[in-house]
C-alpha cells in the first residue's frame, strides 16, 4: 500500500469511526412521536430578544437570536413513560403542555432534579446548546405543542446530544 493510499485508508476510516461513535453516544427518545404541522421563514431578516423571569430559581433568562431562521411547529406525543432523550434545540422553543405531565431535566443539573408542568401550563427552553430530556408521567400520556425559533432551513429542531451521566433513569 502507497502512502497515499494509506492515508486515504486511515481518513475514510477515521470518517466511519466518528459517525459510529456520534450514533453509539446519541441518547434516542422511547414512546414518543413528533408530528411537525408548519414551518414558515420570515419575509425579512428578524432579530428576537425572550427576556424570561423565572420565579422558579429566582433568575432572569436573556435569550437572543439574531436573522432568526425559520420557525417550526411541531405536535409531540408521549406514551406513558415515554422520554425525548438527551438533545437540544438551534433556537429558543416555546412548549405548551396540553395533557398530562412532562418532567424536564437539564444536562448542567448535577442533582437531577426535574421540573414537572402539567396540562395548561407553559414554558420556554433557550435552545442554542442546552441540553435537556424530556419524561412524560408514569401514568397516562402526555401532549406537547412545541414552537420553535431560529431552525436553520432544511434541518429538524431536534439535535441529538449524548447522555451527560447527571441523571440515572
Amino acid at each position: 500500500m502507497t502512502k497515499k493510499q494509506l492515508t486515504s485508508w486511515l481518513a475514510g476510516t477515521t470518517v466511519i469511526a466518528a459517525t459510529l461513535a456520534g450514533v453509539a453516544l446519541a441518547s434516542p427518545g422511547a414512546g414518543v412521536v413528533g408530528t411537525i404541522v408548519a414551518r414558515a421563514g420570515f419575509a425579512n431578516p428578524v432579530s428576537m430578544m425572550f427576556r424570561i423571569a423565572d420565579d422558579h430559581d429566582n433568575r432572569t433568562k436573556v435569550i437572543q437570536v439574531r436573522n432568526a431562521q425559520d420557525t417550526v411547529m411541531q405536535q409531540i406525543v408521549f406514551t406513558a413513560a415515554g422520554h425525548t432523550g438527551w438533545h437540544s434545540h438551534p433556537g429558543p422553543a416555546l412548549a405548551l403542555v396540553t395533557q398530562g405531565e412532562l418532567t424536564l431535566y437539564s444536562a448542567d443539573d448535577p442533582t437531577c432534579t426535574g421540573r414537572t408542568y402539567s396540562a395548561g401550563q407553559a414554558f420556554i427552553d433557550p435552545g442554542q446548546g442546552h441540553v435537556h430530556l424530556g419524561r412524560a408521567s408514569q401514568t397516562e400520556n402526555t401532549e406537547v405543542w412545541v414552537t420553535y425559533f431560529d431552525v436553520p432551513p432544511g434541518s429538524g429542531p431536534r439535535l441529538d446530544a449524548p447522555d451527560p451521566g447527571t441523571c440515572v433513569f
